[in-house]
């Protein structure tokens, strides 16, 4: 009789406890169910093409050639602009690094409509071939030749050459500036032999062989020429001693010297 009133007892007792955990389980999967719920209608919210679309350009940089106008066009090209949350950044850095003066682009997106867009822009050091640009580490790009706010060297050379024909101009143009020259023209051509003009008309054949040494023969025979050098039209340096000169003709001469 005492065995059976203990388990009776046990049983009335823990009753109640399964209720409680099945209420408290039943009660917690609900709230889960909720956050789950809310989360994925937030989820959805803001992933839908008609919320938080991406409709504000802020244009950062020190920019010279490149408007907000240009990275809007950009943009436009874009098949879809997705959302603050959809929209991959680096699609959108891809795409501004395809305007022709833009060198680096970095892109952030600010809540909750904004794409903020820092550009670096290629400085043009020289003009490559008559239609391209070239930056300063002989980097070719399709700049707007007719954007350039002052007077760039122009450089010639074949598929490849740029960065060696704009070290090359580097390297030689302080020692025709002591002579108050400037190149305005160097040329690499397809046989691998230099030419340069300079701004005073001269044109410089210096062949494909001692460069170094033709340009000072050069020099030491322009100083000699005094005001002979006027009268210059070019001087041909492919030999291994000496040079030839051509002189205009004294008719023409005469004639520049009436028109001024």
């Amino acid at each position: 009789m005492i065995k059976s009133a203990f388990n009776e007892g046990r049983r009335l007792t823990s009753t109640p406890l399964v209720k409680e955990h099945v209420v408290g389980g039943s009660f917690l999967l609900v709230v889960l169910l909720l956050i789950g719920s809310l989360l994925y209608s937030t989820i959805s919210w803001m992933w839908d093409d008609q919320r938080l679309p991406l409709s504000k350009i802020v244009l950062q940089g020190d920019l010279h050639y490149v408007s907000a106008l240009d990275v809007q066009r950009v943009f436009a090209r874009l098949e879809h602009v997705g959302t603050f949350m959809s929209q991959d950044v680096d699609v959108l850095q891809n795409m501004a690094e395809s305007i022709p003066w833009v060198s680096h682009a970095s892109i952030r997106k600010q809540w909750p409509d904004t794409v903020k867009v820092f550009l670096t822009e290629h400085h043009a050091e020289a003009i490559w071939n008559g239609n391209a640009l070239l930056n300063d580490y002989g980097q070719v790009f399709d700049g707007d030749i007719g954007k350039l706010e002052e007077e760039r060297v122009k450089l010639y050379g074949p598929q490849g050459t740029s960065e060696e024909v704009l070290q090359v101009w580097r390297d030689i143009s302080p020692r025709f500036e002591a002579l108050n020259l400037t190149i305005t023209s160097l040329v690499l051509n397809d046989r691998r032999a230099w030419q340069i003009i300079l701004d005073n008309g001269i044109r410089l054949e210096l062949g494909k062989e001692s460069l170094e040494e033709r340009i000072e023969r050069f020099i030491s025979l322009y100083k000699n020429l005094g005001s002979d050098t006027q009268r210059v039209s070019y001087i041909d340096l492919r030999y291994d001693t000496g040079a030839s000169i051509g002189w205009f003709p004294q008719q023409e001469l005469e004639q520049e010297t009436t028109d001024d």
